[in-house]
């Protein structure tokens, strides 16, 4: 008998989707300038530096979208 091991934090995070800024750029609709001024003045998504590029996860950016969100 044999049991399927639960997903742990770990196996979550080596199936999250990575997107780039230029993803971020055409889903906002916003010149990838904006985006870096936004990393300069740390009013944007949490990135990731992996090697010399950038990615932010798709759970950050939801939660930053959300957080921004206009009532």
């Amino acid at each position: 008998m044999t049991t399927k091991p639960e997903r742990s934090s770990t196996a979550e995070t080596a199936d999250e989707q990575w997107l780039t800024p230029k993803d971020i750029c055409t889903q906002l609709q916003i010149p990838e300038q904006t985006f870096y001024q936004w990393r300069v003045k740390h009013i944007g998504p949490r990135a990731y530096r992996i090697g010399r590029h950038l990615r932010i996860s798709r759970s950050d950016f939801n939660s930053w979208l959300s957080s921004h969100l206009e009532v």
